[in-house]
C-alpha cells in the first residue's frame, strides 16, 4: 500500500506582520521600540484610545511602506484609507485596530524564493497593507497581565496567494521575505522580539480533487524553522484526520517548539464578523507618482542583486546562503568584488568556512575592503598559510586593520625564498631520523613526504612555505 500522505497535496499561504523601524508608533509619539522596556513604559493616551485622543499618522510609516512594496514588485497605491476592525480583547483598550481592509497602501506583488536545490518558488503577494499592533498579554495561572508597550507599533501586513505546496517553500519564502525586508530597511529583523510573525494558512486535498480544503491558521511563528516544521506537522495532522472520517474546522492553532504540535486555540473569524468601518478620524493617504519615487529613492540592493553578483564569482549555494544572511556581509564582499572578483570570491568563501561567528544577530561592523584585498594579494604571493590567513581576516572582521602588520606582529608570514628553504630541506633530509621516511617515499609511500613536510615547518618555526618545501623535497628525492 503506498503512503497515504503522497496521495493529498498541501497548499499553504502566509502573512507576516512586519514591525517597521519607526522612531514613535503608527499613530502616537510613543517610542517605538520596546525591547527589555517595563511593562506599559512606552505608551500613550493615543495608544490607550482615550476620550479626545486623536491619532496622529506617522509620515515614516508611509515611506517604509512605499520602499517594502518595491522590495516586493508590488505597485503603491495612489489612495489608501485606514478601517476599524472590531473585536473585544483585554490588550486592545479601544476597542478595535485601525487597519487598512478596503484599500491597502501596497498592491499585488510577488516575490521569488529559492530553494536548496537551485529552483525557485514565485509567490504572488495578494497585498500588504499598514495597521497598529495591539498589546501583549502574558498568562499566570489564574491571572493574566498586560502590557500596552506594544500598542500602537506600526506594521505592514503582508498577505500571500496560496502558492506554496511544501514546507521548503513556505521555509524558503519566509526567509527572502525577511531578506527583503532587513534589507529594505523596512523593520530591524529581530524575529526572537516578534519584529516579523508569520501566520501560516495550510489546507490538505486529495492530488485529484480540483478544489482547495478547509484551512486552518497557525499563527505568530517567529522563525523560519518554526514555520517548515509547523507545516510538515499540520500537513499529517489535517490528513491523519480526513482518513479517520473527521471534518477539517477551520480555526487558529498556535504551535509549540517544544512539543513540535499545533493546538487549537479558537475558531477562524471571518472578515464580516469584525464589523470593518471607515476610521472618521484618519483622512486617506494620497500619493502621486512623484511622491512614490520619491519615497523609494536611494532603496539599497537587494538579495536577488548580491544572489546574482556572487553567482558571477563561481561559490557554491552554501556560500551564497551564509553570505546574504548578513547584510553587512553581503555589502561587503560586493564592494570587494567591485575591486577584484578573485578577492572577493576568497572573501565569502572565508566568510562561509572561517569566520568565527555564526548567526549573529548584530553584526555592526566588517573589516576594511583595502585590508580584505591586501590579505587576498599577501595569499596570492604565498606570503601567509591558509591557517594564518584566516586568523587575520577573523582579526580583520572583528575590527584590526593592517594585516600585514598584523602577520609580522604574529610571525605569520611564510618565508617563500628558495635558497633559504633549500637550507632546511638539506638539513630535514640529512637527519638520519628521516631515513625511513625517505625510504618509504622511493618505495612508492608518497604519504610519507608529509612527515619531512612537517619536520621543514618545525625547524623553520612554521613559517616554510609548505608547498615550495614539499617541490624542494621531490626534486632532491
Amino acid at each position: 500500500m503506498s503512503n497515504v500522505y503522497d496521495q493529498y497535496e498541501m497548499t499553504i499561504g502566509i502573512e507576516c506582520h512586519v514591525q517597521l523601524a519607526t522612531q514613535t508608533k503608527l499613530f502616537s509619539p510613543a517610542d517605538n521600540d520596546s525591547r527589555d522596556a517595563e511593562p506599559n513604559s512606552k505608551t500613550h493616551p493615543i495608544d490607550f484610545g482615550l476620550p479626545g485622543m486623536l491619532p496622529m499618522l506617522n509620515r515614516e510609516a508611509i515611506r517604509l511602506a512605499a520602499r517594502a512594496g518595491k522590495a516586493l514588485n508590488a505597485d503603491i497605491a495612489h489612495e489608501s484609507r485606514f478601517d476599524r476592525k472590531h473585536y473585544f480583547y483585554p490588550d486592545l483598550p479601544k476597542g478595535y485596530q485601525t487597519t487598512q481592509m478596503y484599500q491597502p497602501i501596497i498592491l499585488a506583488g510577488h516575490v521569488d524564493a529559492p530553494l536548496d536545490g537551485g529552483s525557485t518558488v514565485k509567490v504572488r503577494i495578494h497585498h500588504a497593507h499598514l495597521e497598529e499592533d495591539a498589546g501583549k498579554l502574558t498568562h499566570h495561572g489564574e491571572y493574566s497581565l498586560i502590557d500596552l508597550n506594544r500598542a500602537g507599533t506600526p506594521l505592514i501586513e503582508i498577505v500571500s496567494e496560496p502558492d506554496m505546496h511544501s514546507p521548503a517553500e513556505a521555509r524558503a519564502y519566509a526567509t527572502e521575505l525577511y531578506r527583503l525586508m532587513t534589507y529594505a530597511g523596512v523593520t530591524h529583523g529581530d524575529l526572537y522580539h516578534g519584529n516579523m510573525r508569520f501566520d501560516v494558512n495550510l489546507s490538505v486535498a486529495k492530488k485529484d480533487a480540483g478544489e482547495l480544503g478547509t484551512r486552518c491558521e497557525v499563527k505568530n511563528l517567529n522563525s523560519f524553522r518554526s514555520v517548515e516544521k509547523a507545516a510538515e506537522y499540520e500537513f499529517m495532522r489535517q490528513v491523519d484526520a480526513i482518513e479517520a472520517g473527521e471534518t477539517i474546522v477551520q480555526e487558529t492553532r498556535g504551535w509549540s517548539d517544544d512539543t513540535g504540535k499545533t493546538t487549537t486555540q479558537r475558531s477562524k473569524e471571518d472578515a464580516q464578523d469584525y464589523r470593518y468601518m471607515p476610521d472618521p478620524d484618519i483622512p486617506p493617504v494620497v500619493l502621486s507618482d512623484e511622491d512614490i519615487n520619491e519615497l523609494q529613492i536611494g532603496l539599497p540592493k537587494l538579495p536577488h542583486e548580491y544572489r546574482s553578483e556572487l553567482r558571477e564569482l563561481g561559490v557554491d549555494t552554501s556560500v551564497v546562503n551564509t553570505v546574504l544572511a548578513q547584510q553587512l556581509y553581503a555589502e561587503l564582499v560586493s564592494h570587494v568584488q567591485e575591486r577584484e572578483a578573485a578577492a572577493a570570491k576568497r572573501v565569502a568563501n572565508w566568510i562561509a568556512s572561517k569566520l568565527d561567528v555564526r548567526d549573529e544577530d548584530d553584526v555592526r561592523s566588517v573589516a576594511d575592503v583595502n585590508d580584505l584585498l591586501e590579505l587576498s594579494a599577501m595569499v596570492d604571493a604565498s606570503e601567509l598559510s591558509s591557517n594564518a590567513a584566516s586568523e587575520l581576516f577573523n582579526d580583520l572582521m572583528a575590527g584590526a586593520a593592517e594585516p600585514r602588520r598584523l602577520a609580522e606582529q604574529k610571525n605569520l608570514l611564510q618565508v617563500s625564498d628558495e635558497s633559504a628553504i633549500a637550507a632546511i630541506v638539506d638539513a630535514v633530509l640529512a637527519d638520519p631520523a628521516s631515513s625511513k621516511a625517505i625510504e618509504d617515499i622511493r618505495s612508492g609511500n608518497e604519504k610519507a613526504i608529509g612527515y619531512l613536510v612537517g619536520q621543514v615547518m618545525k625547524q623553520s618555526e612554521g613559517q616554510a612555505n609548505p608547498g615550495m618545501a614539499q617541490t624542494l623535497i621531490r626534486e632532491r628525492l
